[in-house]
């Protein structure tokens, strides 16, 4: 290999930067050898600020609130990042850094932590970010009454205290991944008003500030000027809007009249790469497309119906045909092939209607018909995705009856409720193995989808949360995922890739984060125009 293609894989890892790359190459004298296509691509292009930034997101609803606790799709939790900061963050590495919070600290016992808070931070009403507001808006989340999202997260925090520039967190029990929770999308750092946290301004210390919000209709920002990080927020301005056909997404691209756009149908990928003023993206991450059946009723209280079910899916098929590859099979449980505690060793589910028919006989039923609702809202191909469920399980003697219901309103109407007792759903993933169990799968927790109780796993639970051995860590997590898998109440068919597209003069680092989608939630800050 030359020195001039080993500087150039190095850069393209991520391992260098790209001053540092031109700056080698100069030495060695190759700097003219460098080819102009790589200048020129997103990752060596120089950062600048200017522009407006038109974005079209699949989500968004009319019954979004500002109220961060109540954030459930890709449309709130981009406008998350977008107006606050974190404690913590999540790099494009999936590495855990400070936010607002300068460095912390921990007991041996993993169950107090102390965070020490940057200076000179300003909301964007002018005031200063201080400890105080920090312990309001976690305490947002907390307590009996509430119902946030985030209350999984919060609820073992015994107590929050200011202690001059720091925070100190005293849990119940240790918990090792804290500093991953507190980068929770749902607990940004609010100004503390009248000793509560002001979310229904909007105010926050984050890249942009909001200019105008309408619900299940798009977003107005405009670039904080006094942003305390000075290597980010580029665009001068910001619109997102919600465009919940992906059609009329891929076109609104194609003309011009957008510069990103998520969740592309990747049906139609292969023409978006065929403009030359486009360029599509693609990373695998955590993302999975879930079937959730409501537990606590029938038929779905029996796990002989439960695992007729999941027998009862081509994977294979679903892969092939709604993601046409870009994924990776799904085993029924939420931990993603990356993810540390992976448990790659348990028998892969596939599609067996015999099986599915042996698992119903068990549960006394010679057939079953059931009602399966499906919107693209859940996620693009979700209707086809169940009409395709529907031709596997009619081998099995169970008849699926998809109910289309509309796309505005779904995460409100259908899924999560009792009204619709198995739906299609979209997640995307956690960092942790922890944080993904606590979040949906906990018992008692609001977004448990399912309604699954089960005593062994939530034993499980509490007792790897603080495990410092990493064999007996992993082997509990290995055991949780067999748990969900074979008793849990979510079809999980595939894992999706994160597939967007922008304008080809849009621009960004070396590497895509793959925490969640659209470049970790976080591309209006890292990413910028190039021409």
């Amino acid at each position: 290999m030359s020195e001039l293609s080993r500087l150039q894989s190095l850069f393209e890892a991520g391992k260098i930067s790209r001053r540092e790359f031109l700056s080698r190459a100069a030495a060695l004298g190759v700097a003219g050898m460098v080819p102009a296509s790589l200048l020129s691509t997103p990752a060596l292009a120089e950062p600048k600020k200017g522009g407006k930034f038109r974005v079209g997101l699949g989500h968004g609803s009319t019954t979004d609130s500002l109220d961060p606790g109540t954030y459930e799709n890709d449309f709130m939790i981009g406008s998350s990042f977008a107006r606050f900061n974190f404690l913590t963050t999540i790099t494009t590495k999936g590495e855990i850094v400070g936010e607002l919070a300068e460095s912390w600290d921990v007991t041996p016992d993993a169950k107090t932590w102390t965070f020490k808070m940057r200076s000179g931070v300003e909301f964007h009403n002018g005031k200063t970010m201080d400890a105080n507001d920090v312990v309001t808006s976690i305490n947002h989340h907390r307590g009996e009454e509430s119902q946030s999202a985030a209350k999984p997260n919060v609820e073992p925090i015994e107590d929050i205290k200011v202690d001059g520039d720091t925070v100190v967190f005293t849990l119940n029990s240790g918990n090792a991944d804290f500093p991953y929770l507190v980068s929770d999308y749902h607990l940004p750092i609010m100004p503390a008003k009248d000793g509560k946290p002001d979310w229904q301004s909007a105010v926050g210390t984050g890249p942009y500030m909001q200019t105008n919000f309408e619900p299940g209709i798009g977003l107005e920002l405009k670039r904080n000027p006094n942003y305390f990080k000075p290597d980010s927020a580029w665009f001068d301005e910001a619109h997102i809007i919600t465009i919940a056909d992906v059609a009329a997404r891929t076109n609104a691209l194609m003309t011009g009249e957008i510069d990103f756009m998520d969740r592309c149908d990747v049906k139609t990928v292969h023409l978006l790469e065929r403009n030359k003023n486009v360029r599509v993206e693609e990373v695998s991450g955590t993302g999975h497309y879930s079937i959730p059946m409501r537990t606590h009723l029938a038929p779905f209280d029996d796990n002989n119906v439960r695992l007729a079910l999941k027998y009862a899916i081509d994977r294979e098929k679903i892969l092939e045909t709604v993601l046409f590859g870009h994924g990776y099979i799904g085993n029924d449980h939420p931990i993603g092939k990356g993810q540390r505690y992976f448990a790659s060793e348990l028998e892969q589910k596939s599609y067996d209607p015999d099986k599915a028919k042996h698992f119903l006989k068990q549960s006394g039923l010679s057939s079953l018909k059931v009602d399966l609702s499906a919107a693209d809202a859940a996620f693009g191909g979700a209707v086809d995705a169940a009409v395709l469920y529907k031709e596997h399980a009619a081998a099995a003697g169970i008849e699926i009856n998809v109910v289309r219901e509309p796309n505005d309103g779904y995460w409100s109407n259908v899924w999560n409720t009792d009204n619709r007792k198995w739906c299609m759903c979209y997640w995307g993933g956690r960092p942790t193995e922890d944080w993904m169990f606590s979040t949906a799968y906990a018992s008692g927790v609001a977004w448990n989808d399912s309604k699954w109780e089960h005593e062994k796993f939530n034993q499980l639970l509490v007792a790897a949360r603080s495990e410092l051995d990493e064999a007996k860590r992993r082997d509990m997590y290995v055991e949780m995922q067999r748990l969900v898998s074979d008793e849990g109440g979510v079809v999980i068919p595939v894992f999706n890739n994160y597939v967007h597209a922008v304008a080809s003069k849009v621009a960004h680092g070396p590497d895509l984060a793959t925490n969640w989608a659209n470049d970790g939630h976080k591309y209006l800050e890292r990413w910028w125009f190039a021409s």
